[in-house]
């Protein structure tokens, strides 16, 4: 299937050519031709899986195609003021992803006609207001700054004709649900709404039957091929293990920018204060970050000294560093196709790069379901560690009795253990 193929008009072939696209991807050919036709949408997929252009494309177009008749009084007197009135409403959980939908929307846009911009919380409104206030047609924003922004009376969305909402996921994750239950009630109810989600919750289902009629629902087949210059390997690592063997890893000297997965916040909060209290140059990054730390971090890790970030996965979407030389799966995710795109980080433009994973014993049915969706195994190896501790990790008993049976020995030399009371007895009968 060719771009041509999707009924895109012109001037978005003319875009996409010069941007050196060629051929749509899966989310791309499945999520366009309905969006087109106006029909809602559900999708779930991944970031990197094009999905910014699946819902762009047919956005720009049906912009482009459709007339800008405001039905409100207040919204014809901004017309006739010369101001462009709001159409599409790009909600999006963090600045790092606003701000790539409006790249992204530079690039396919081109040759549109049409204007844009993004908002976001963490930095001072004046120049954002000011963007606004001279009209646009496709606005890309934050919850929390958007309902800023509706309240102070500078942003009017009774003319959004398509409402998108990015990483439906990860917005709830970041506790946005009250925000965004308040802008979608500012949004004519005779919108079309494309929603997208990694994930696919009871929660985010609850919203798509609220928010959306008769969507076409859209999943991808998962990506299953890992990318050939990444270097894969496996350490069986029991849970209480893996701090020291992290740790050992990140002193290799070979190691340049590194991110480190965690599964929960805490946990990656942890990781990056154990790394830290160990000598180690490490911050966390996760949805519970406020904006301006995490705006921080991200100009930490891109800078020519990076601390090792950890993060999780919803966190670490808005992550795009084509440098990082070292993956770490502190714990293996829920999904096969997550590891997928996890080790996707290392190894871009054409550089080598390491995933490593520290797999415990009650994580290996996941192991297992990773490489039956790869279809490859992943090499194992020894542990970083000393040999003694490594031993110590990696030995175990035979079984549950002869380590019952060891214990005794090891405690007592083999000799029965005295209580208080019979040295109490012993005592008093030699008095």
């Amino acid at each position: 299937m060719t771009f041509e193929s999707l009924s895109l008009s012109k001037s978005l072939l003319r875009s996409i050519a010069s941007a050196g696209y060629h051929q749509p991807t899966p989310i791309q050919q499945q999520t366009i031709p309905p969006a087109l036709k106006g029909h809602d949408v559900v999708g779930c997929a991944q970031t990197g899986t094009g999905k910014t252009a699946a819902f762009a494309l047919p956005t720009l177009q049906r912009l482009m195609e459709s007339a800008n008749r405001p039905t409100t009084g207040a919204a014809k007197r901004r017309q006739r003021s010369g101001r462009r009135v709001i159409r599409s409403l790009i909600l999006s959980p963090t600045r790092e992803l606003a701000a790539q939908i409006g790249e992204s929307l530079v690039t396919y846009g081109t040759f549109s006609g049409l204007k844009y911009t993004v908002i976001y919380g963490g930095v001072k409104q004046h120049s954002q207001v000011k963007a606004l206030q001279q009209g646009v047609d496709i606005l890309v924003a934050t919850p929390g700054r958007l309902l800023d922004l509706i309240n102070q009376g500078f942003v009017h969305l009774e003319n959004v004709e398509i409402l998108i909402l990015d990483e439906a996921d990860q917005m709830l994750d970041m506790g946005f649900i009250n925000d965004l239950h308040k802008i979608v009630a500012e949004v004519p109810d005779d919108r079309q709404t494309l929603m997208f989600s990694a994930t696919m919750p009871s929660e985010i289902r609850t919203l798509a039957r609220q928010w959306l009629r008769r969507p076409t629902e859209v999943q991808p087949t998962p990506e299953a091929s890992t990318p050939d210059l990444v270097s894969q390997l496996v350490y069986y690592v029991e849970r209480k293990n893996k701090q020291k063997v992290v740790t050992q890893l990140l002193m290799n000297p070979e190691r340049k920018k590194t991110l480190i997965f965690s599964r929960t916040k805490r946990g990656a909060d942890k990781i990056a204060r154990r790394l830290t209290r160990d000598g180690i140059y490490a911050l966390s990054i996760h949805g519970d970050k406020t904006q301006a730390t995490r705006r921080s971090v991200m100009q930490k890790f891109g800078s020519k000294r990076p601390p090792v970030l950890v993060a999780t996965d919803l966190a670490s979407r808005g992550l795009d560093f084509s440098d990082i030389s070292h993956v770490i799966n502190y714990d293996l995710p829920n999904t096969p196709e997550v590891y997928v795109h996890r080790i996707g980080r290392t190894a871009r433009a054409g550089a080598s790069g390491k995933a490593i994973t520290l797999c415990s014993s009650d994580e290996r049915p996941q192991l297992r379901l990773i490489e039956k969706l790869t279809g490859q195994r992943v090499p194992l190896e020894k542990a970083p560690m000393a040999s003694h501790e490594l031993r110590a990790m990696t030995e175990k008993p035979e079984s549950a009795e002869g380590e019952a049976a060891a214990s005794p020995k090891q405690a007592g030399q083999g000799k029965k253990s005295r209580s208080p009371k019979w040295r109490a007895r012993r005592k008093t009968k030699s008095s």
